[in-house]
């Protein structure tokens, strides 16, 4: 949902109509954005127009139904975008003098790393207690768009998506995965399976749009091996749960096994030939000064990297 109702700060900064073609931007339809932002059709509707009067522009391309913005359109929703994390800054700077950061801080996770990212959102929940936080699993393209909307306070993703020149990334942990099944069958009594002896099996595996499996076809790709799942999905506890359930095998970080457990039945091998292990890290926007909620979990993230012995 859309801030229309986050008190003063947003009404004094970005007036409801920026709030409403940013919705709209978002949503791309006027009765979704609408409901978004808990108004009507025509009250949205009405509030566009407004705006379009008051800059003497078009921003949206006039049909039956909503086909796009126009250039001065984009345009407007850059700069009320730029406006709305103003206002959220603003909100948590006011917090801080009144004796401590409070309000929500936004997480964006990849799936492979929605259990590992309890210990930094632990240790940051310890510090700022007056802070909410809300952890969202999504695609890495999906947490750096909602970054760039100001939609989102920081992510967790993979360093290899973090080439961006306006974000920053903050390594946390490097990933190591292995492979689970439901059973041993030839690998019966070993503790280590080839990524090509792997490439093998009846595999179930996250989704093509996730970083963490583009990674991995990627390694198959490399070594000649041509891999085609059986079962795709974008979550990580859906995967878990077919292996326990069926024939299948999976290749996940053993980062979500540590926090979690192994679950009954399942058997757990070190990946080898090759040896491969990806940064897993915060990514935040490459912002100065940086609001107060981002400079605080940023912080968190090089202490929770030095106490681990592996400074920036």
């Amino acid at each position: 949902m859309y801030p229309v109702r986050s008190g003063p700060t947003y009404r004094c900064m970005i007036a409801r109509k920026y709030i409403y073609l940013i919705a709209l931007a978002n949503e791309k339809h006027f009765g979704r954005a609408a409901a978004a932002c808990h108004v009507s059709n025509s009250t949205l509707s009405a509030a566009i127009r407004d705006l379009e009067a008051e800059l003497g522009v078009a921003v949206v391309e006039r049909g039956q139904h909503f086909t796009a913005l126009t250039a001065e359109g984009l345009c407007v929703v850059d700069y009320a975008q730029r406006m709305s994390g103003l206002a959220q800054s603003l909100k948590q700077d006011l917090a801080k003098l009144r004796g401590g950061l409070s309000g929500q801080l936004r997480l964006g996770v990849i799936p492979t790393a929605v259990t590992a990212v309890a210990e930094l959102s632990t240790s940051f929940s310890r510090r700022h207690p007056l802070v909410s936080i809300e952890v969202k699993a999504l695609s890495t393209q999906d947490i750096l768009a909602r970054l760039h909307r100001y939609e989102l306070d920081a992510g967790i993703v993979y360093s290899e998506s973090s080439v961006e020149s306006d974000v920053t990334f903050h390594p946390l942990w490097e990933e190591g995965h292995v492979l689970i099944t439901g059973e041993a069958g030839p690998f019966e009594g070993r503790s280590e399976v080839s990524w090509r002896e792997a490439a093998q099996l009846p595999l179930c595996l996250l989704t093509r749009d996730m970083q963490n499996r583009v990674i991995i076809d990627h390694v198959f790709a490399e070594m000649g091996c041509s891999v085609i799942p059986q079962i795709e999905s974008n979550s990580v506890l859906s995967i878990l749960a077919h292996i326990c359930a069926g024939p299948w095998s999976s290749i996940v970080p053993r980062a979500v096994l540590d926090r979690i457990g192994t679950p009954q039945g399942v058997t757990v091998f070190t990946l080898v030939q090759p040896n491969v292990a990806w940064a897993t890290g915060l990514v935040t926007l490459a912002r100065d000064p940086l609001p107060p909620m981002v400079a605080a979990i940023a912080e968190e993230a090089r202490s929770l990297r030095a106490l681990s012995g592996k400074d920036e």
